[in-house]
């Protein structure tokens, strides 16, 4: 199989590596030029490429069965013009491109559970409207549904819904052990909705497998509160506990669980859930 991974950054690289060892010809983007040495590791074809050029983006899915969008904003870009030019702009060009690439059957995305915005502790699944409550979290629905508009009865898109990111070099403890010993605002209750890298890989590979498509979200069946997760996390660590000011508000906006039963109705088995404290 053929698979073009648009933006490989920690996700498309660890998808990179896991198609690669499986014998599938991958081809990836970046558009970081000095990247590009270490890509070639895993990848038989690397393309420095931005999200706007429609030109370079039609040349490298001519021959592609299936495509990964896992873009990401820089740091530096974490505004509503860099989103915009990230994810909507880069999702607008792809679209555009396909009208001269058939072939390609599904297109994988990797979106964030932020579309859903504060449900105020309840629970969102598919199903549930999207309600961002930010101008970033506007523009990852626009580009859900621009990417939608992509899909013809011989091509899939998949948009997968992802949690908040930990797993090698981006452990649980090292995002929040500067908080140890702190005095946090709010009661601790807040939904966490965490997905372990390999769970990402996973899941990105069974909609692969499956030629999934439609909406799934991808989080793991942890479902910890802040206060519970962050409790045990620092006491396995040794760690000073974190106290909360209930007299000061959280200004933390997303605080809703979210369901991941329809991914898991599809097949797809956790790898990680409890054992993200380990």
């Amino acid at each position: 199989m053929k698979i073009a991974i648009i933006g490989c950054g920690y996700v498309g690289s660890a998808c990179s590596r896991y198609w690669l060892d499986r014998g599938h010809q991958v081809t990836v983007t970046t558009t970081t030029p000095e990247r590009v040495q270490d890509l070639q590791a895993i990848a038989h074809q690397v393309r420095v490429v931005q999200g706007s050029d429609r030109s370079q983006l039609q040349s490298i899915i001519q021959d592609q069965d299936v495509i990964l969008l896992s873009v990401g904003a820089k740091r530096t870009h974490r505004t509503p013009e860099g989103y915009r030019d990230t994810y909507l702009g880069t999702a607008q060009t792809l679209v555009s491109a396909l009208e001269t690439a058939p072939q390609v059957r599904q297109i994988i995305y990797t979106s964030s559970y932020q579309v859903y915005g504060d449900r105020q502790g309840n629970s969102a699944d598919e199903t549930t409207p999207v309600a961002p409550v930010s101008e970033n979290g506007e523009i990852l629905a626009q580009t859900e549904r621009v990417l939608l508009s992509a899909q013809t009865p011989d091509r899939q898109v998949c948009i997968l819904r992802l949690g908040g990111i930990y797993g090698p070099n981006r452990e649980l403890i090292k995002i929040y052990r500067t908080l140890a010993g702190t005095a946090r605002p709010g009661t601790g209750q807040e939904a966490t909705n965490w997905i372990h890298l390999e769970d990402i890989v996973g899941a990105i590979a069974h909609s692969c497998e499956k030629t999934l498509d439609g909406i799934y979200n991808l989080v793991d069946d942890a479902h910890l509160t802040r206060q519970t997760l962050l409790d045990r996390l620092l006491s396995l660590h040794q760690y000073p506990a974190v106290t909360w000011d209930a007299s000061l508000p959280d200004p933390r906006p997303y605080n809703v669980w979210v369901s991941n039963q329809k991914i898991k109705e599809t097949g797809y088995q956790f790898q990680y859930g409890d054992r993200q404290l380990n």
